[in-house]
């Protein structure tokens, strides 16, 4: 990732890149109970409660509870918010210390930053365009590009590579699991009860014949769990990148 000067201009959104807030001094807050990290607490759980739509500055000023004015003393923007929101959730478990192995570092890394999209619905979606680069963060994405480089001896770039698609596997497994989760919460009806609803339908397209490799899946293969497909899945990855490094 080549580092370029900083820049001046405002993001569309019209505030500053979130990614400054961890170049700014902190600002002391007039009342004492106000803080950034009281902020970032009542701002997770509102977004764990209710998800992002409900997170603007007005509402997580009524959550604190204070003044609009006063919580924008203390964070510049909703980006800045999100920003530091999200490296205060990375921050929650801290990582594991590295073996020196690199699959089995690797799979402890791929397994903690997916529990840690589960306890927070929404961080997927954040994490999701831009990396967030506070603390909590950079010293996972350190960690995490360290193990690599025991699996590409010492190449960072191939070690980025191998990261960028473990990190792509995880992000896309656990956004199926909590869109399930979602499915769940608007519909009252869990996936096993879908499925039974489907019965006298799929019955029909197994008796009509034309699709066989399809009816094979749904009358012969076993159902497995989120955990355990998530598990196979992390396995088959891992096995790629090491035939694909030769390590």
């Amino acid at each position: 990732m080549a580092i370029e000067e900083p820049s001046q201009q405002a993001s569309p959104d019209g505030d500053a890149p979130a990614a400054l807030v961890w170049n700014r001094p902190a600002r002391a807050p007039r009342r004492r109970a106000l803080t950034v990290h009281r902020i970032v607490e009542a701002s997770v759980a509102l977004a764990d409660a209710e998800g992002l739509d409900a997170l603007s500055m007005r509402r997580v000023a009524a959550e604190v509870p204070t003044g609009t004015t006063s919580l924008y003393r203390q964070v510049a923007s909703r980006g800045e918010l999100l920003e530091l929101m999200t490296d205060a959730v990375l921050g929650e478990v801290p990582p594991a210390p590295l073996t020196g192995d690199w699959r089995t570092d690797l799979h402890a890394l791929a397994t903690g930053q997916r529990a840690a999209l589960l306890r927070h619905d929404w961080l997927g979606a954040v994490m999701s365009t831009r990396p967030a680069l506070g603390p909590n963060s950079l010293r996972r994405i350190d960690r995490t590009l360290a193990a690599a480089t025991a699996l590409t001896r010492g190449d960072i770039t191939l070690a980025g590579e191998a990261v960028s698609i473990i990190g792509d596997y995880v992000a896309g497994h656990a956004a199926r699991e909590v869109a399930e989760r979602e499915t769940l919460r608007r519909t009252g009806t869990t996936e096993e009860q879908w499925r039974a609803s489907l019965g006298p339908y799929l019955h029909r397209v197994i008796a009509s014949g034309e699709y066989p490799a399809f009816t094979r899946r749904v009358v012969e293969a076993a159902e497995r769990s989120f955990d355990e497909l998530f598990a196979a899945g992390l396995e088959t990855v891992l096995d790629g990148l090491a035939a694909r490094y030769g390590n």
